[in-house]
């Protein structure tokens, strides 16, 4: 057996073994660093909703194009699905015996539950500290992108669940809350929060004419 198929077939067991210990919230994959146009060639779970075929992430290009030798791996990182889902990903590059990098072996841990559950749970483990969210934080951003994941984060702690599982109800009050705290001025704001909530950016706009709508009634 040719050592490429063997670390494949080695990296196949080790995906199997995780997504077998964590459930079906946990999703391992293996990307072909050969060709990105089609890159992942093993997936086991269904946290993404990909399949075998589907190119190279924006990140994984990423890290390839910046690296001057073999990328560094990249642990236990937070990143969003196509639905407004939070994970937890991992990525690490395999070589082979001559040490260039032939495979990314990844891992994504879907945490939306346990964040719904955290926050369901919180009023009665802490009852003393049952206060609206502080806005006292500060996040130091270094990029308007930043600043606007920021006030999300805290929209979404506001309103105590992730966007995937928000009704439309709830994610009109993200948004509401959002406009309130001034995310939308920055340039591209619509765009970004409609992609952290897994949304269009038509419905985000939706619900801020909703929220137009019953503002301008309860000021008559």
């Amino acid at each position: 057996m040719k050592e490429r198929d063997l670390i494949l077939k080695q990296l196949q067991q080790i995906g199997e073994s995780i997504v077998s210990m964590f459930g079906r919230n946990c999703e391992t994959c293996i990307h072909d660093l050969t060709d990105l146009h089609n890159s992942l060639i093993y997936i086991n779970g269904t946290v993404t909703g990909r399949e075998i075929g589907a190119p190279a992430t924006d990140l994984l290009v990423k890290m390839l194009k910046n690296a001057n030798d073999k990328p560094d791996d990249l642990h236990n990182y937070r990143t969003i699905s196509g639905d407004g889902r939070t994970l937890k990903s991992s990525t690490t590059f395999i070589s082979d015996n001559t040490g260039k990098p032939i495979f990314a072996f990844c891992i994504n841990f879907d945490t939306t539950e346990y964040f719904n559950a955290s926050q369901a749970l919180h009023q009665f483990l802490l009852p003393e500290q049952n206060e609206p969210v502080s806005t006292s934080s500060e996040t130091f951003a270094h990029s308007p992108s930043e600043t606007i994941e920021a006030l999300f984060q805290q929209a979404v702690l506001e309103i105590g669940r992730q966007p995937a599982t928000m009704t439309t109800e709830e994610k009109t009050d993200l948004v509401e809350i959002l406009e309130r705290s001034g995310a939308l001025q920055f340039k591209g704001a619509v765009e970004q929060i409609a992609l952290l909530a897994g949304v269009s950016k038509y419905t985000i706009y939706n619900y801020l004419k909703k929220i137009h709508a019953k503002q301008a009634i309860n000021h008559l």
